[in-house]
């Protein structure tokens, strides 16, 4: 439902609600529900609808993520190069820079990701319309 109702709304659909007869559990019934096991599936489809439907965001987020984890790292490194001229931690460095390099490849995979939904958004509501075309086109010839 939850995915349905989203894929909705991101592609400007109309949406009606409709009510349901709700009822408790029968007497004795046992619930098939596992709160944890169900709860980590739920967010992960969370996770998964957020990388789907909002690719900027969802990247950017990995981006300032892995970039504050780099300069966190790297700020200490850089103390002791302008204290001592030296720099004793070369592993350290090291990493930081393939993590920022990662951060800037999160965030351009996060660009690229967004124009590609973007354009399959387009490429959608075109569909719709072709749809909708071609179904009044048949309908005027039912009409004739």
């Amino acid at each position: 439902e939850t995915e349905m109702m989203i894929h909705a709304v991101n592609n400007n659909m109309a949406i009606d609600n409709v009510v349901v007869e709700y009822r408790d559990r029968p007497e004795g019934s046992v619930s098939k529900l596992n709160t944890y096991s169900d709860g980590l599936k739920v967010l992960g489809t969370i996770g998964r609808l957020f990388r789907n439907y909002q690719p900027f965001k969802f990247f950017t987020l990995i981006s300032v993520v892995l970039a504050a984890l780099s300069i966190g790292f790297l700020i200490p490194v850089l103390v002791t190069y302008f204290e001592t001229g030296l720099v004793d931690r070369f592993p350290t460095l090291f990493v930081c820079c393939f993590v920022m390099l990662a951060a800037l490849q999160a965030f351009f995979a996060g660009l690229i990701l967004s124009s590609n939904a973007i354009k399959s958004r387009r490429d959608f509501e075109f569909q719709l319309n072709l749809v909708e075309l071609m179904k009044q086109k048949d309908e005027r010839k039912a009409d004739t």
